[in-house]
């Protein structure tokens, strides 16, 4: 597979983190909270299609984390998109360093709240990252070796 395939598996991974951080910040209204509830439910046993509501502060924290989050995945896109293209060991290196912060903090955080099958889904966003960069790092040493 070329390159462009693995920079679009990129862009559509960064698509994936804009995606959920809007969902996040979208609970923090009760009114589109839904999907984020439902998520919660699934995440934190039983699954029993009765999540709690969210109080204040945590639709105060979905708000900020969503919008982190969103922010976080248009600088992904951007990176694919521009850097990956003109710069390529820097590229993969922008996100390879903060994919691994955010699937660390991520996932001891979750862990430590008692969720650890979050840590599952994360390890899928992290895959998601892993895997083109790692197909692009070889496509890259290739090109040196020609």
């Amino acid at each position: 597979m070329d390159e462009q395939f693995w920079i679009n598996w990129l862009k559509i991974a960064a698509l994936a983190v804009v995606g959920f951080g809007l969902m996040l910040a979208a609970a923090s209204h009760p009114a589109s909270a839904v999907p984020t509830m439902m998520l919660a439910d699934l995440l934190v046993w039983p699954f029993d299609g009765n999540p709690a509501a969210p109080d204040q502060m945590t639709r105060l924290l979905s708000a900020i984390s969503g919008g982190v989050m969103a922010g976080w995945g248009e600088m992904l896109w951007m990176t694919a998109a521009w850097v990956l293209p003109r710069q390529p060991e820097i590229g993969r290196r922008i996100i390879l360093v903060s994919v691994v912060a955010w699937f660390v903090v991520d996932s001891a955080g979750s862990f430590v709240a008692g969720v650890p099958l979050n840590d599952l889904g994360n390890i899928v966003f992290l895959a998601a990252f892993l895997v083109p960069l790692w197909a692009l790092s070889r496509a890259g040493s290739n090109k040196a070796l020609a």
